[in-house]
This record gives C-alpha cells, structure tokens and sequence, in this order.
C-alpha cells in the first residue's frame, strides 16, 4: 500500500498531481476535512484490499481544521499508518501571475492583494512543508516536466532528493535573467559566431560544441564549476533552499552558453539532485 498526501502552496499545481496521480492508478480524494482523515485511512488502508494506491489532497480551503492535521497526522503514525507527503512550492510572484492570469481568487486574500494571502498561507502550511518527504518547486515547471517528476517517484519508485537544479543559457545582449541564482560568462571561450559553416548552427549541434570545447580554458572551466557547485549545493540545502539557477551567458545566447549549459547537465546528471537545462535565447 502506498499513501500519498499532497499538499502545498494554492496555484502551485496540488491539483495536477492529484490528476497525475490518478491517471497512474491512485485512488485519489481531494480536500477531505481533517477529522475524516483516520476513517478514510481506515476505510483505504486496512479495509479495501483492493485498493493499493492511495492520495490525499490537504490544502489551506480546510480553514481552522488544518492547524488540527499535524495531530491527526500524529495519531496515524502512532497507529502504524505508512504516508508520504509532497509539497508543491512556487514562488510568490509566479503565484501572483497565475491567479491573475486564470483571474482566480487566492482563498486567503478575500477582497485584498494576493500576494499577502499567499504569504499568510505560506505561515499556516510550514508545518506541513517541514514534515514533506518530498518538495516540488514548480515555479520553473512545465506540466511535462512536472509529470516526469512525479511518474519518477511514484510510478517507477526512483529516489529523490529535494533540490532541483536549472542550468539555463543566454546571452548578454538579451539581458541576465532576473530568476538567475548564479551568473557565469563564458565570452572568453572560441566563438562559432565567427566561422560561416558554424553561425547558423546553436550548441545542440555537435560540430558546435566541438568547436567550442576546443578552447585551451573549456575543460579547466568545466572541472573549476563543477566542483564548485559541488562544493556549495549542501550549503544551501543546509539553508532550506530547495532549487538553484545556474545561468551561463554569452553573447547571443546560442553556441557557447548553450554548449557549456549541455555538458554541465552531463556532469551534474551523475548527482543525486533533479537537473534539467534550458535555453532562453537559442532561437533569437
């Protein structure tokens, strides 16, 4: 049996999941009252042999009886129940602009801003974010990719660790991008802008990156960020963030940064952290 709690942040994506999870075979309940928890655990668990997927969909529309769930929660692990929590997390300016863009209303902002109901909802759900097992920052996420995440572990029950890595490509001249965490400039390696048979072709082609990692310093600079990074990621899990951007720029945006964007994935791919790469500026 496997029991599944999703929770999280209104506008992060809690009802996909739940969707998601479903259409993998889970028996999926959303935005139950917290006092029927221990009867539907009951009723699921130990009483529908056949049932052997279960998800439950928490969220702050309980009101006053979610600050009663980390009890309740209490009591099923004290009764032996087995559950996993997922956290779907965003941030406060990509939730502003989903809700007015789906033109919703944030459960906690009644008549005022948005963004102040968020950030009284991210208050009331930090006890349930510091008892997750899983946290998913879907800030950057596409749905595919958000799907991809959650077939990984709980379709195919492949392990996860709660930090997610963005290694995104740009250029300079289209200006830095304003989620970077990290910034690096790889204007010194050997630009293909400057050779006719390689202008037209971006990173993704091999002849490219060829060119590219030919350069005396490509290798050197590789190896130096790789373990740099390798060096502060712990730091910053120690810190409680649980995703970081790497940006890698040059001048346009579509041979140097997107080769030197393509290897790290390769070496960071050999980490236990979630990696995915983008390229902003490659079709500019």
């Amino acid at each position: 049996m496997r029991f599944v709690i999703v929770t999280g942040m209104s506008g992060a994506g809690k009802s996909s999941v739940l969707r998601m999870l479903e259409d993998a075979g889970y028996f999926c309940v959303d935005n139950l009252p917290v006092p029927l928890i221990p009867t539907f655990a009951r009723l699921t668990v130990k009483e529908s042999p056949n049932i052997s997927k279960i998800a439950l969909g928490i969220d702050i529309r309980n009101g006053q009886a979610l600050g009663e769930t980390d009890e309740v929660l209490n009591a099923l692990e004290s009764e032996g129940y087995v559950y996993e929590i997922v956290f779907l997390e965003c941030s406060t300016p990509i939730l502003v602009k989903r809700f007015k863009e789906t033109r919703r209303t944030h459960p906690l902002s009644g008549t005022g801003r948005v963004d102040r109901g968020i950030e009284e909802e991210r208050k009331r759900l930090g006890f349930l974010k510091s008892r997750a097992d899983y946290i998913l920052d879907t800030s950057q996420l596409l749905v595919r990719e958000l799907k991809t995440q959650i077939d990984h572990i709980f379709v195919e029950n492949g392990t996860y660790h709660n930090f997610f890595i963005t290694i995104l490509s740009f250029g300079f001249k289209h200006g830095i991008p304003e989620d970077s965490d990290l910034v690096f400039d790889v204007r010194f390696l050997k630009n293909p802008y400057y050779v006719p048979e390689l202008k037209k072709l971006t990173g993704k082609d091999q002849r490219v990156r060829d060119y590219v990692l030919s350069s005396a310093a490509a290798y050197p600079f590789l190896d130096k960020l790789e373990d740099m990074l390798r060096f502060l990621i712990p730091g910053y899990i120690a810190e409680g963030k649980n995703q970081l951007v790497v940006s890698i720029g040059c001048t346009g945006g579509k041979h140097r940064s997107v080769t030197v964007a393509y290897e790290l994935e390769k070496r960071l791919a050999k980490t236990e952290y979630g990696v995915k790469t983008e390229h902003r500026d490659i079709l500019k």
